[in-house]
């Protein structure tokens, strides 16, 4: 007990660091925003009907960067100075370029290439951060693992970016996995991944004061894309400091990477330019279909609870099921997608036709 208090002292402090200077950077973004006339205003590849600034997702990232190392340092379980520099800095670039785009957009390519050198350092940064004999019953060794692991975090990147499209949807998703990530790393006995996850829920959490239906600001690029890396880079460290993890945090993440990843298969397949802005993701169709904001997110927000955490919780404590629970997960997960979205579109249409008559 006496161990723990502080332990549990240092993680609130931290939280409640990471809540307050978001909350306060959040707002302090909506006055530069409007000054600077950073205002994403509504259009037919929208969900949004009143102009709205963006970049509020700066002050997310700075109040998760100005915690989260202290507790990933500081606490036993902790990573390296040299691995906690990388992940910030990484996190940072991702966050800069974001920022850059948020001012002016920027060409494809310069975007992709931060991302991508970003992704490579802090999957190096993951795959170092695991103590010694941790990987060595999973061939081919960390080397070579370090492109997979870089593709998921540059993907990661993007799909968060992908799924930024309504208010509170990526805020919400944020507290859902940091909290989930603390639990499973808690679980563990890992005090320090869990710390860093509750710190990363309770800075989203700073954000979604503003950013709840209806939204007063966006999150951004600066925002989306670099929480997408730190979110990848605090599931691959569970997943290679505690390997019977890895297919639990597969889960975990689920709701989100399989609505980019079908949306981005489904347009490739029908030749469409899967990179440029469109509204064919799945909380996308059920605004166009009649939902409202708040209604997408809490449809969202349900699956997880009702059926990802139980299916986390399933494939954490059942080791030896854990990769057919996933896989069998992923499976029902994409029959739900292409169930939903049907249903949206068929009523989507049903309105237009409705509309015409």
């Amino acid at each position: 007990m006496t161990t723990m208090a502080p332990q549990a002292a240092a993680i609130l402090l931290a939280c409640a660091a990471a809540f307050g200077t978001s909350a306060l950077l959040v707002r302090a973004a909506m006055a530069y925003a409007h000054r600077r006339g950073m205002l994403d205003h509504p259009g037919r590849r929208r969900s949004h009907t009143a102009p709205t600034p963006r970049g509020g997702g700066l002050g997310l990232v700075v109040g998760l960067l100005l915690a989260a190392p202290a507790v990933l340092l500081g606490l036993p379980g902790g990573i390296g100075p040299l691995t906690a520099v990388a992940l910030v800095l990484a996190t940072a670039m991702v966050a800069a370029i974001g920022w850059w785009d948020d001012h002016r957009p920027l060409a494809v390519l310069p975007r992709l290439g931060v991302h991508m050198l970003a992704a490579f350092l802090a999957a190096a940064a993951v795959l170092w951060s695991a103590p010694p004999g941790a990987l060595d019953g999973i061939p081919p060794g960390r080397v070579l693992w370090l492109l997979p692991a870089a593709a998921w975090a540059a993907w990661s990147i993007n799909l968060h970016n992908f799924m930024d499209g309504i208010d509170g949807l990526l805020g919400l998703q944020t507290v859902f996995v940091g909290a989930g990530l603390a639990l499973l790393a808690a679980g563990k006995g890992d005090v320090a991944l869990a710390g860093a996850g509750l710190v990363t829920a309770s800075a989203s959490l700073g954000f979604l004061l503003f950013n709840l239906p209806p939204a007063r600001i966006f999150m951004g690029d600066v925002g989306s894309g670099a929480l997408g890396l730190w979110l990848a880079a605090l599931a691959g460290m569970q997943a290679v400091r505690h390997p019977q993890l890895a297919w639990a945090v597969l889960v975990l993440v689920s709701a989100f990477a399989v609505d980019a990843t079908l949306t981005l298969l489904d347009r490739v397949m029908r030749g469409r330019a899967w990179y440029t802005a469109h509204r064919e993701h799945l909380y996308q169709w059920l605004v166009r279909s009649g939902c409202s904001h708040a209604g997408a997110d809490g449809r969202y927000l349900g699956w997880n609870l009702l059926a990802v955490a139980p299916a986390t919780v399933a494939a954490a404590n059942w080791p030896h099921l854990a990769a057919a629970i996933c896989i069998g997960f992923y499976g029902l997960s994409g029959l739900a997608w292409m169930i939903g979205k049907r249903a949206c579109i068929a009523r989507v249409q049903r309105r237009t036709l409705h509309e015409l008559a």
